[in-house]
């Protein structure tokens, strides 16, 4: 944690009741004008302050329900031209390959993604170099910088640009160590993927599900023949989820269609291609139509503890330390039940 932690805003805390809550007239939306750019040259401030000229993306997000027909409201969710575009080839929500958890960014870029954020356009991550500077944005136009030295010179000119910085022990979107790391992880290496290949060859495991940034998937169809082609286009640091395979029975599958709640459906084209969307009882006609079309096909539940995956794995990075902060959920493995190259 860093020892210097400040919430920059707009808003002036003369206008704050006994409580902390703003009552003055600024609104919570970003102007697009002088009040963002200055929010913008606050960043720019402590970053030349510190010495840093480049940021690390961290724990990457978009929204993640899906509705059918319906497009984001802003491309890529604000992420156009910040980084190289994804290769039409490439299944999955449309996402930069290049917006990843630890993916390193020069300041400019770490900029505009502060603005995206500020404007609400869906990309959300934090920006840091670890034991130096932190960077992130919360609701209603709420920056949270934090450094590694109190930064006055840039204090002084964040005051001057209009903002007001005030020093807090913590920032409320700090990532949660306690909560996020608690339970089984277990690498996506060498020997996970032997294991999941001895799976694959008995049949317990037909998919995978990769969670490349919080809230955004990719699935994966396993065969012995594509599963080093699987492994090799994962994304840096992705969560792991390893399934039974699709059932062919669709209508059965449709047969358990809940009448209301959020269910994720995975089904396989007749190309042999993957798709998936999270919906509720208001998408499930249009989801069953999907469905009904498939090869094959599953139902999977969206609340957390049922329906687990078979395994679980976090990939490392290529010298095969596990860098990445967060955690996949429980898995049927981490209930006490047998490997995945084991049958039940």
């Amino acid at each position: 944690m860093l020892a210097y932690v400040y919430r920059v805003t707009k808003y002036d805390p003369a206008d704050r009741d006994e409580h902390g809550h703003y009552t003055g007239l600024e609104d919570t939306e970003s102007d697009h004008g002088e009040v963002e750019a200055a929010y913008l040259q606050a960043v720019a401030a402590f970053a030349t302050e510190t010495g840093v000229d480049h940021l690390a993306v961290r724990e990457p997000g978009v929204p993640s329900i899906a509705h059918f027909g319906a497009e984001p409201p802003v491309d890529s969710y604000g992420l156009d031209g910040l980084f190289p575009p994804a290769p039409d080839a490439v299944p999955g929500p449309s996402l930069p390959p290049g917006f990843h958890d630890g993916a390193q960014v020069p300041l400019h870029v770490a900029l505009k993604l502060v603005r995206a954020m500020l404007r609400d356009n869906g990309a959300w991550c934090r920006l840091e170099i670890e034991d130096v500077l932190t960077v992130h944005v919360g609701w209603d136009q709420y920056l949270y910088i934090g450094s590694n030295h109190p930064c006055e010179e840039a204090l002084v000119r964040i005051r001057a640009l209009g903002l007001f910085p005030e020093r807090l022990t913590s920032s409320p979107y700090d990532f949660d160590l306690e909560v996020e790391r608690a339970g089984y992880l277990r690498p996506g290496d060498d020997a996970f993927w032997d294991d999941l290949g001895a799976a694959v060859a008995s049949g317990r495991a037909g998919v995978l599900e990769e969670t490349f940034i919080e809230g955004a998937t990719r699935w994966h169809h396993l065969t012995i023949d594509t599963l080093g082609s699987v492994r090799a286009g994962l994304a840096p640091r992705a969560r792991l989820a390893v399934r039974p395979p699709l059932s062919s029975d669709i209508d059965a599958v449709l047969a358990s269609l809940p009448a209301d709640g959020l269910v994720e459906g995975v089904w396989q084209d007749k190309d042999d291609r993957l798709h998936s969307a999270i919906c509720d009882e208001e998408e499930f006609p249009e989801l069953a139509s999907q469905i009904s079309a498939a090869s094959a096909a599953v139902l999977i539940s969206g609340y957390e503890g049922e329906d687990l995956p078979l395994h679980t794995a976090v990939m490392p990075d290529n010298d095969g330390v596990v860098r990445a902060r967060w955690r996949p959920g429980p898995a049927a493995a981490d209930q006490g039940q047998q490997g995945m190259s084991q049958s039940h």
